[in-house]
């Protein structure tokens, strides 16, 4: 067996830094308490702990949870404080090189289960395991009877962990497995059109594998692009596409035909676009995907769009509405009637906002109806309907029938035509909330659109009364930003005097892209008597802005500012995402 290939205590100890693994203080379990560790280790001052603690206590959460939640400690400082309260070592998987040997002795499985990863050979036949809970004993008892050797626990942090188990899942070893079992490229037409392959087939695995990997980087999209030689796989995390791997073009024709079988497709159709969806369960996280197949002149191209069912509806409070902003919002739903109206380009987190403003008026006392294609989440206490247009359920039939089912409050995914805005437009007038979507650049362009699709200004002036515009701006990774030296002059054009600005460096943690998570960057426009009596009048749309500014409402650049001088993104992506809204 390995002996030395991980750092001893005593070099960690010496030199923390170069290699990734801090020593305690003091070895074994001390009397000291988690909130003690913390004000010890200078991470938070001892009121802010104390106030944490008392929290923990209401809650029936632990002081280590709560400070992570209210964001006082990051997932890594959780880790050194634990380490240092139960006398273990500390491991920061971001600078610490894992022997990938050490890796292999225990499953991707096995990893999961425990949360914890073998980083490391020491002396005496000793394994060092990097673990989100180092106290988990029966953990570290049948990593021993797994590996055969003895077992150090080093706390690491539990996003470091998940994220090594991930890199875990590689998609190389199906990918050379399939490409060996595939057939050449004169026979790939008989290949694609033969009978379903059986579970454990290379290419089943390969695309089981895709679907895996995608859901574990939190994707909301996976392409597979046919070029001449190979298929290239791409994920969009964060709104941004990373190149993931690609496939040898005698096998990308298994590839596809596998996602269409799962997908309910045709195979042998090649020539015309199809739609199709199927479900997977991934590490017990129900996923819906919806799959649509392109013909292209290379090939045929797939594009997957992972919904999970898991993932927790938010509240109001977590989107990052800034306080102005949100009373209008909040205002606006809070009328018996009218129509609130959400714009924004695809994946610009617009069903978010509307089931974030349907969780907070759904208190029991209304019937709350939507209609969706698809139905992304689903919300307790409301009635949610799936268009189905091949049975002729589309928005405006689906919307037409839910106002004779005595709704209090309506949600349509989106206004796609004529016909549905009109039925919107009238459903608010007759006393109904309506909320819904569109696809514009800014928030009084709404107003317009519906009046370029047909709907009498008359109608949109009466049934409009709020209108959010919004963009997912990428947060900055907090282990890795700093500061950027701007001249003075150039903070005071974009309204940020006296900010400390942030860049994107990268770093492990986020994948060397210097950004982790999104945040909504918003602009609200109440409709107000003035603006009304534009939209009668048909003012050019730069007028209505104009007011609109006057009267308050932030542009959604402006917004974006506040957030860089908060620290939560930088200039740089502001000015990414913003690129094609009004200024």
């Amino acid at each position: 067996m390995r002996n030395g290939s991980a750092p001893s205590a005593a070099s960690a100890a010496s030199d923390p830094l170069a290699t990734g693994v801090v020593s305690p203080s003091r070895r074994g379990r001390s009397h000291r308490l988690i909130g003690d560790v913390v004000v010890d280790l200078g991470l938070a001052d001892r009121d802010t702990v104390e106030s944490a603690v008392a929290s923990a206590r209401v809650q029936g959460k632990t002081t280590g949870q709560v400070l992570l939640e209210q964001g006082i400690l990051r997932h890594d400082q959780i880790a050194r404080v634990v380490a240092e309260r139960f006398g273990l070592d500390y491991i920061d998987l971001s600078v610490y090189e894992v022997d990938m040997e050490a890796v292999g002795l225990i499953g991707v499985e096995a990893a999961k289960r425990y949360e914890a990863v073998p980083v490391g050979f020491l002396a005496d036949r000793t394994l060092l395991v990097a673990m989100s809970d180092p106290t988990n004993v029966l953990a570290i008892d049948d990593i021993a009877m797994i590996t055969g050797l003895e077992v150090r626990a080093a706390a690491a942090s539990e996003d470091d962990v998940r994220m090594l188990i991930a890199r875990l899942n590689r998609l190389e070893d199906p990918l050379v497995e399939a490409a060996e079992d595939s057939p050449e490229p004169d026979r790939v037409r008989e290949f694609v059109v033969s009978t379903p392959e059986p579970e454990d087939s290379p290419v089943v695995k390969f695309v089981n594998s895709i679907i895996s990997q995608a859901v574990e980087q939190n994707a909301s999209d996976i392409h597979l692009d046919p070029e001449e030689e190979e298929m290239r796989v791409h994920f969009r995390i964060d709104g941004v596409l990373h190149p993931i791997t690609s496939v040898p073009r005698k096998m990308t024709g298994g590839v596809i035909s596998r996602i269409k079988l799962m997908a309910e497709m045709d195979i042998a159709e090649k020539r015309a676009p199809q739609d199709g969806r199927l479900t997977r369960d991934v590490d017990g996280r129900r996923v819906d995907v919806r799959v649509v197949s392109l013909p292209l002149v290379n090939g045929e191209a797939v594009a997957m769009r992972l919904l999970d069912k898991g993932v927790t509806v938010r509240e109001l409070d977590s989107l990052g509405i800034l306080t102005p902003e949100k009373e209008r919002f909040t205002s606006a739903i809070a009328q018996p009637h009218g129509t609130v109206l959400v714009t924004g380009p695809t994946g610009s987190g617009k069903t978010t906002t509307l089931y974030a403003a349907l969780m907070a008026l759904n208190g029991g006392d209304k019937s709350i109806l939507t209609i969706e294609d698809p139905v992304e989440s689903p919300l307790a206490g409301v009635k949610q309907m799936q268009i189905a247009p091949k049975a002729g359920v589309t928005f405006s039939t689906g919307l037409r029938t839910m106002l004779r089912a005595d709704p209090d409050v309506i949600m349509v995914g989106e206004i796609r035509d004529r016909e549905t805005a009109q039925i919107a437009v009238e459903a608010a007038m007759t006393g109904h909330l309506v909320l819904s979507t569109l696809h514009t650049k800014d928030a009084p362009s709404a107003l317009t659109r519906l009046v370029d699709m047909g709907i009498e200004p008359f109608l949109v002036s009466s049934a409009i009364d709020c209108v959010v515009a919004q963009r997912l701006a990428r947060t900055l990774c907090k282990d890795c930003k700093r500061v950027k030296e701007l001249p003075k002059a150039v903070l005071s054009e974009h309204g940020l005097e006296g900010a400390e600005i942030y860049e994107a460096v990268g770093c492990k943690r986020c994948g060397n892209t210097g950004y982790r998570g999104r945040v909504g960057i918003y602009e609200i426009m109440t409709v107000t008597e003035r603006i009304r009596t534009m939209v009668l009048e048909r003012r050019p749309l730069a007028d209505i802005a104009d007011l609109a500014t006057r009267e308050g409402m932030r542009r959604l650049r402006q917004d974006g500012y506040e957030k860089v001088r908060a620290g939560v993104t930088s200039m740089a992506e502001i000015g990414r995402v913003t690129a094609t809204a009004a200024v």
